[in-house]
């Protein structure tokens, strides 16, 4: 009897590090995400072109001029935009603009696919834009450090070009497409490694539940605080700052950015978002971690967070509490080590049913976010009026109740619906 050896399972795991160039160095990242954008806008419009021209051929139903004009692709824009490069465009790496076409032909996949969560027509990229960067295929790592690829004919001497050290040793020595981008004038690395033989943690039999809301997120061991106190001395600042910017522009216009005292100001705000975003992030991270070690099986809320910003106020608050960023990274870490993620649909009414007894409040019963005028109880109470319910008539905590109920998908799977 032979047995089967089992192939061991790659996991890509990304990982961001920040990158501290010189101040030649820097100016060669900056021109090679310009040059992406440029490349990326370029080969857009001539996509655009292509398409709307195939698109009149369709119309006509003329063979020659179906001929003449064909679909748009990837391997087409690109030959066309290499064909028609300009002398300055020769001293930047030409995997920037085949990666940048690459990314375009995804997008327009993305177009015809209405599945996708970004669905949409590609749209030209701005230099406005607070995140600028490109992609290297040709990157590499000696010794902790990271090498971007130079063209033959860069303006930048060899002697001058630099490496990036790496704040901790790599995941792998094979890896992917590495991002380099530049976000509030720092730069940083996303690369993916290709990591083997991920250790898997330990499986408990557990199941737990997520309810997420605004500022918190409950769940079976407790409430996770994802806004906490010392969050709002921060976001005093942010406020102060924004007005005395805001103040500057209407006072000094365009003069305004070529100010010392403006740039600085901007520089302090920068600082508090970058603040805000490691403190929430770490929170997140670790709270992830837990639930991947502790449970076998997570149940969430499949959200519509678009659908969700009715206002300016309840869209900073959901953007405060970062609900599609705790799905982003808890989906990718139950990934990593085999456990089951479950999404609740859309239209289970988990805030509506009592977990006791599973009865779901219609009507002038239901629960708002100003609680039920009809029976005078408050947003966060919950009191189920079936006589049968072991909690009958008993005031119970809106957000325990829908996590609970919540839960119950881990068992009982066939509730996962609009009820």
């Amino acid at each position: 009897m032979t047995t089967k050896v089992k192939e061991p399972a790659t996991v890509i795991q990304t990982r961001v590090y920040e990158l501290h160039p010189s101040k030649v160095m820097k100016q060669a990242l900056d021109e090679a995400c310009d040059y992406r954008r440029y490349c990326f806008n370029q080969g857009l419009a001539l996509w655009n072109e292509m398409y709307e021209a195939r698109q009149i051929a369709k119309a006509t139903k003329q063979k020659t001029l179906l001929k003449a004009y064909p679909s748009p692709t990837e391997r087409k824009v690109r030959d066309e935009l290499v064909a028609n490069k300009a002398d300055w465009q020769y001293q930047y790496s030409a995997h920037l603009l085949q990666l940048a076409i690459t990314d375009l032909a995804n997008a327009w996949s993305n177009f015809f696919n209405k599945v996708q969560s970004d669905w949409g027509k590609p749209k030209f990229k701005s230099k406005k834009a607070p995140r600028q960067g490109f992609k290297s295929d040709q990157s590499q790592i000696k010794d902790g450090v990271l090498y971007l690829e130079r063209a033959k004919e860069s303006n930048v001497p060899k002697d001058q070009w630099r490496g990036f050290k790496l704040s901790e040793e790599p995941l792998s020595d094979e890896f992917g497409v590495v991002s380099y981008f530049k976000e509030k004038g720092r730069y940083y690395a996303a690369i993916p490694f290709q990591v083997e033989d991920v250790k898997q943690p330990d499986k408990t039999g557990k199941a737990t539940a997520v309810d997420i809301n605004v500022g918190h997120f409950d769940y079976t061991e407790g409430r996770l605080v994802v806004l906490p106190k010392r969050l709002n001395r921060i976001y005093k600042r942010i406020k102060h700052y924004q007005r005395r910017l805001a103040r500057k522009r209407v006072e000094n216009g365009q003069a305004a950015y070529n100010s010392k005292n403006y740039w600085k100001t901007k520089a302090k705000l920068q600082a508090c978002y970058r603040k805000v975003g490691n403190i929430q992030n770490d929170l997140i991270q670790k709270f992830t971690a837990g639930l991947v070690r502790e449970y076998d099986k997570i149940v969430i809320e499949k959200l519509s967070v678009k659908g969700m910003l009715m206002s300016h106020v309840a869209s900073k608050g959901m953007h405060r509490s970062m609900f599609g960023k705790f799905k982003q990274i808890l989906a990718y870490k139950c990934d990593w080590y085999g456990k089951e993620l479950i999404l609740a649909n859309k239209l289970y009414p988990s805030t509506q049913r009592c977990a006791a007894c599973g009865n779901v409040k219609k009507g002038d019963d239901k629960i708002t976010l100003y609680g039920n005028k009809k029976h005078g109880t408050k947003h966060n109470e919950y009191v189920c009026y079936n006589k049968k319910c072991p909690n009958y008539n008993k005031v119970v905590d809106r957000d325990k109740n829908a996590m609970l109920s919540l839960l119950a998908l881990a068992e009982h799977p066939e509730l996962n619906h609009a009820l």
